[in-house]
């Protein structure tokens, strides 16, 4: 075989090779997308959860934000006060101030209070629960107590309780909103921890009917609106209040509520029980 039936294809390769690296190194110089390197450092300095609690896909997009100037270090809800003002210091930035969300359940009518009509026998989950008849649960709006938010919670912030209903930490949630996805029932809200009024309730029915299904139901007697004008109303045969007006709600608007369906909620654990109709139901 003569010398140059080898160095020919060796030789155009090479120079194809050649001719692409080149168009490569153009391409990266003219068309390279320079990025800020202190994003890196902040990104660094997250907690890396990726729970999307600050609005943002995950760390590293909340990162870019916070260079762009768009956010302040403490739309991070995860990040502690100090991570913060690490962040802050190393951007040059103020930390600014973020109003604490958390995670709200809409509901209370756990096993002592909520009457079941039949037994649900398969797989062990809300979702799979709520596809057969929705879960046996007399109140088909209600609370299974299976636990998919539980499990859905990153941060363990969530416990079910003896009774069925899962129980929200507001010291470890971080508002990321899984738990709200992962209830069929769709009864999580996230709101700012000041707002302290709060229904428990997403009944379908009203009055007797109501109560007949759970204990703890909003019968749309409509004394709570009566003692909150303008902060409760009867809407649907419900009790909703509007988070506008918040800032003039009182607890006097639980205080006739005859299920305890409406609470004034404790300023750091779970729900006060200001209703009479619970005295004894927790025994």
């Amino acid at each position: 075989m003569e010398p140059s039936a080898v160095l020919v294809p060796i030789a155009v390769l090479g120079g194809v090779g050649l001719a692409f690296g080149g168009l490569i190194a153009l391409a990266n110089r003219f068309l390279r997308v320079w990025e800020d390197p202190r994003v890196d450092g902040t990104a660094d300095r997250l907690p890396g959860a990726n729970c999307g609690a600050c609005g943002f896909a995950g760390c590293r997009a909340f990162a870019e934000a916070l260079v762009e100037g768009k956010v302040q270090p403490a739309g991070c809800t995860v990040a502690s006060p100090d991570a913060r003002e690490e962040i802050a210091g190393y951007l040059g930035v103020d930390a600014g101030q973020a109003q604490k969300r958390v995670a709200r359940l809409l509901c209370a009518g756990g096993s002592h209070v909520a009457l079941q009509r039949a037994r649900y026998r398969g797989l062990a989950t809300c979702a799979a629960a709520a596809a057969v008849s929705s879960g046996g649960k007399a109140c088909s709006w209600g609370c299974l107590g299976l636990a998919d938010c539980e499990r859905a919670c990153d941060f363990d912030a969530i416990a079910m309780s003896r009774f069925g209903l899962p129980q929200v930490d507001p010291d470890l949630c971080t508002a990321c909103g899984d738990c709200v996805v992962a209830c069929p029932k769709d009864l999580f809200t996230l709101m700012p921890v000041e707002h302290r009024l709060l229904v428990q309730c997403k009944s379908q029915l009203e009055g007797d009917d109501a109560e007949a299904v759970c204990r703890v139901a909003c019968t749309a007697c409509g004394k709570c609106a009566m003692d909150a004008p303008g902060v409760v109303e009867i809407r649907g045969g419900l009790a909703v209040v509007d988070y506008d007006r918040i800032a003039a709600a009182t607890p006097a608007a639980t205080l006739r509520c005859p299920t305890g369906a409406i609470v004034w909620l404790a300023t750091d654990r779970q729900p006060l029980d200001a209703s009479p109709a619970l005295a004894g139901s927790a025994s």
